[in-house]
């Protein structure tokens, strides 16, 4: 897929409040990356480099990516892991799988083994503590996946430890509002992909729209297809959510589909974290 179906790539950068971040934990840094679709179509090789440039030039203590490596077939995953084996991180590369990671039965098995392979630590369900017992990094499974649960996960850690969660689908925040999520970091929606000023993105109307279109489009457009849904939430389709006293973070992503982007450019994200 050539750049000019998706536009130049944006580097988001932000800085998040979190209550009670430990003194020695002020002014990290995190990269996130999302949805890479990395098939040879959706994702251009340029693209791609220039995402690792950006976040190895930000110098980040942490980097975070939250699903979507490939589309359907895994075997593009073993080309991308020689790819992300550039990138750099004081404390390690940490990764949650998206609905696409877990589309056939062997999938999930073969991207975690592929980015295990160099040195990327796959959380499935999972706590990690790169930045110490202080900020712990929670992984959930994907949501469309039958081991999405996030209360057994999510009861290990005291109500008064802040944490990160990486969570590839931006509709479990509603879900995790029956915990503390200091900043859930999400992707999926690829911000809408065609999101228009005044409007918003276009597939919060696709249900409506959808009627109108022949079939033979909606077979090639996924947010189109009558049995798809995207996304509930439309309203988190990109950008940084409060909900009450969590926050969201969601990133457009890296891959693009047809038909393209419009207002909505692929995205590196920095996250500068404060406390609140």
């Amino acid at each position: 897929m050539h750049s000019l179906l998706s536009g130049p790539l944006s580097t988001q950068r932000l800085t998040v409040k979190i209550a009670g971040l430990p003194a020695s934990l002020q002014g990290k840094k995190l990269v996130q990356m999302s949805d890479f679709h990395y098939d040879g179509l959706r994702l251009t090789e340029k693209m791609l480099e220039k995402a690792i440039a950006v976040s190895n030039a930000a110098k980040p203590d942490l980097v975070v990516l939250t699903g979507d490596y490939v589309t359907t077939t895994t075997a593009p995953i073993h080309q991308l892991v020689l790819r992300l084996k550039h990138l750099q991180s004081r404390y390690g590369i940490y990764a949650i799988l998206g609905n696409h990671d877990i589309y056939y039965r062997q999938s999930k098995a073969e991207v975690t083994a592929a980015l295990t392979s160099i040195g990327i630590h796959v959380l499935w369900n999972q706590i990690a503590y790169p930045l110490g017992q202080e900020l712990p990094l929670v992984g959930l499974a994907d949501k469309y996946s039958k081991e999405f649960n996030p209360a057994p996960v999510m009861n290990q850690l005291d109500a008064a430890t802040p944490r990160i969660v990486l969570s590839h689908n931006p509709d479990t925040a509603e879900i995790l509002q029956a915990w503390r999520v200091d900043l859930q970091l999400s992707g999926h929606t690829h911000g809408g992909q065609i999101n228009i000023p005044g409007i918003g993105p276009v597939g919060r109307y696709y249900k409506k729209l959808v009627r109108y279109i022949p079939s033979k489009v909606r077979r090639r457009v996924s947010f189109l297809r009558k049995d798809y849904s995207v996304l509930h939430h439309w309203e988190w389709a990109q950008g940084l959510h409060q909900l009450g006293k969590n926050q969201l973070y969601v990133n457009r992503g890296l891959g693009t589909y047809l038909p393209g982007r419009l207002f909505c450019p692929p995205e590196v994200t920095l996250i500068t974290l404060k406390s609140g």
